[in-house]
């Protein structure tokens, strides 16, 4: 059982580098999916994903796989709609969810339709669900870089974003940090987009982010217990995943997350918070 386990890893260096790869990620990116979560905009993430689209596809018609190209090519496409999507709900009537969302419908479009026409539909499905088992050092300096980044972004905004999920209008009210939070907030969203963009590609990338989050709530109450075991998640399922694709010949971005969605079904059923045995399923009472 554990030759199974440790062998991969010990005999190819492919399997260790992804295997790093997808804890940095998950190091990185899920504490920002409980921000997400808390703040009810989970969806928001599967959009800024797709927003990244097109700005990866230029940079790959520009310079093919390039690392540098593709990543600076989808920051500024994920900062482009975020920005206009902020600026379009502030100016307009339309709600954040809907100007997010049509934002992330034309980026969707555009993305595919440029790698379709220039490239093809193997370039189409190396953008669309990355290539974990063939990261390279740059991709790993970049993924553990974007992550050290969060959590030094995180230490300094931690009780304005913890205020934000609480009460936004409260922080608006009392601080000027409400706007920079939240902008700073949307920015390390579009980074650790770009960093799961790398290994598992634009549709997968918010997998790893959210699902793992989404678990989260249902074994953890305080933010502090949600991050750590939706970082324990996110390893476990990229360990498992990896696994999977090596000894069962999957692909092994959709298996990671496949797998990390079969932990959040489980967490549904079993979980200690919010369950479905923790709400329906009779306690006992306490005797004195």
């Amino acid at each position: 059982m554990i030759d199974l386990i440790v062998t991969p890893f010990l005999d190819f260096a492919f399997m260790r580098r992804a295997l790093l790869g997808c804890i940095a990620i998950s190091i990185g990116a899920t504490p920002i999916g409980v921000f997400l979560m808390l703040r009810r905009m989970s969806l928001t993430g599967d959009a800024m994903a797709h927003a990244i689209l097109p700005g990866a596809a230029v940079g790959f018609l520009v310079s093919g796989l390039s690392l540098g190209a593709m990543t600076i090519g989808g920051l500024v496409a994920g900062m482009a709609v975020a920005l206009l999507s902020g600026l379009v709900t502030r100016v307009t009537a339309l709600k954040e969810d809907a100007s997010m969302a049509a934002f992330y419908l034309i980026s969707l479009a555009a993305g595919v339709l440029i790698v379709s026409v220039r490239g093809s539909s193997v370039d189409l499905l190396h953008v669309l669900f990355g290539t974990v088992l063939a990261l390279n050092d740059d991709a790993l300096i970049l993924l553990c870089s974007i992550t050290t980044l969060t959590w030094f972004a995180l230490a300094v905004l931690f009780r304005p974003l913890v205020l934000e999920c609480a009460d936004p209008n409260f922080l608006r009210s009392v601080s000027r940090l409400s706007a920079i939070t939240h902008f700073t907030f949307l920015a390390l969203v579009v980074l650790n987009l770009v960093a799961g963009f790398q290994a598992l590609g634009t549709l997968m990338s918010v997998g790893l982010m959210i699902l793992p989050a989404a678990s989260a709530r249902f074994w953890a109450q305080g933010i502090a217990g949600m991050i750590g075991v939706a970082i324990l998640v996110a390893v476990a399922s990229s360990l498992t995943g990896l696994l999977l694709s090596y000894h069962a010949a999957l692909p092994s971005g959709p298996a990671i997350i496949l797998v990390a969605g079969a932990i959040y079904a489980a967490s549904v059923v079993l979980g200690r918070q919010g369950s479905l045995i923790a709400r329906y399923l009779p306690r006992p009472h306490l005797q004195n």
